[in-house]
């Protein structure tokens, strides 16, 4: 196996760094900036369009989307994971480049299953970067670890299917720009626990759909927002059926492959970047008669970080090689490994860091506090760490069962 990039995927990777460099990493603070001057923790800065203007007139623009479309050449997995590294150093990067979840995973689909009326009306607009979008599957009242719990209803009546239900921590909900949810629930709660589900595309504007309120992580408010969302008899057409009937639990694997692995590329990003401050940091303080980088455990610390970060980047990059060349289903169990190994490294890199900081680490004056609270989600994320590791144990003991 070959993890070198593609000269395609090497150019665009040293055009993002260079972007990065000249122009994201400088908008961090302007930013901040608008958004404390806005009062508003929803507000959308005018940095990030102005970021989205120069992204796409350098060509770095849906770098994420595997599908050749006319927005995109279409890259690998493994073309792709360095990029996402570099964009994961960043929290405004991802969106600057039109990379960032929930919008990517939902592209994905509405690329797979949509169809060509639902792509016009939907795709294309999130595509070209001027709406944002919803995926509204995880409950507060089952255990959505197991989706085949969902309890959301989706009737159908006449031309129409009628949905009613709650939802909870849906990503982007909060968002101005948020035009469209994809929703998934029961259609037909008496067919085989997999082919109960459906996913409808409901606009946010319907009558019957509420956002409640927004979800704090940690305290932290997200942007775009993490919102508990009501469904009341909200009606859509039956055309705003994505896919087939009963099909939602399989377009959920389908969409939650390529989201686990890009949330690991990111993860690799944010951590390296964390690495970076702990050793900037250590360098230069003093405390009893040496710097910090002297000290033993710290030592141990930036070796243990660079040792396991480079482990989980060969992991996922292994992921990714698999995904191209075996398919999404055949890469199972390595996309739950990394799923469960990429987070919990980064945190324990965070966390360090943090200790390196002190009484700085856990304040607003660094990004490692809200770096360590939005990485903390990712084991709960698109399944908890213990529901792979399930996964990850059940097809090994099916290699020793007679």
């Amino acid at each position: 196996m070959d993890f070198s990039l593609s000269p395609t995927a090497a150019d665009l990777k040293e055009r993002l760094l260079a972007f990065m460099v000249e122009r994201v990493l400088p908008a961090e603070e302007v930013y901040r900036d608008q958004m404390a001057a806005s009062g508003d923790a929803h507000h959308h800065p005018q940095v990030i369009e102005d970021l989205k203007v120069e992204a796409k007139e350098r060509g770095l623009w849906n770098l994420f989307l595997p599908h050749k479309t006319q927005w995109t050449e279409g890259l690998s997995n493994l073309d792709y994971a360095p990029l996402a590294e570099v964009m994961g150093r960043s929290p405004i990067a991802s969106e600057a480049c039109n990379c960032a979840a929930p919008d990517t995973g939902n592209m994905e689909i509405l690329t797979m299953f949509g169809t060509a009326e639902q792509q016009e009306r939907w795709l294309h607009p999130l595509l070209e970067g001027e709406i944002r979008s919803a995926f509204a599957m995880t409950e507060p009242d089952v255990a959505s670890s197991d989706a085949t719990n969902i309890a959301t209803r989706i009737e159908r009546q006449g031309d129409e299917y009628v949905i009613s239900g709650r939802k909870w921590y849906i990503s982007g909900a909060a968002s101005q720009h948020c035009e469209i949810f994809i929703v998934m629930g029961k259609t037909d709660p008496d067919a085989a626990p997999h082919r109960q589900q459906s996913m409808v595309l409901i606009p946010r504007d319907t009558p019957g759909v509420t956002v409640v309120r927004n979800m704090q992580v940690f305290g932290y408010t997200d942007r775009e927002g993490h919102c508990e969302v009501l469904f009341e008899d909200a009606r859509v057409p039956v055309a705003n059926i994505l896919g087939e009937e009963n099909g939602g639990f399989a377009i959920a694997q389908a969409r939650l492959g390529p989201g686990r692995i890009h949330h690991c590329m990111r993860t690799i990003g944010a951590a390296e970047r964390a690495l970076e401050l702990m050793c900037d940091r250590v360098l230069g303080r003093v405390a009893f008669g040496k710097s910090l980088a002297e000290q033993g455990v710290i030592q141990d610390w930036i070796a243990d970080a660079r040792i396991e970060l480079d482990q989980a980047r060969l992991y996922t990059l292994y992921t990714a090689w698999l995904m191209d060349n075996v398919g999404n289903k055949a890469a199972r169990t390595e996309i739950a490994g990394i799923k469960v190994s990429v987070p919990n490294v980064a945190l324990r890199i965070i966390d360090h860091a943090i200790q390196a900081f002190g009484a700085a680490g856990v304040s607003q004056d660094t990004p490692l506090a809200q770096l360590y609270a939005g990485i903390r989600t990712l084991r709960l994320a698109d399944g908890p760490d213990e529901v792979h590791k399930r996964t990850i144990a059940q097809r090994e003991l099916r290699k020793h069962s007679a």
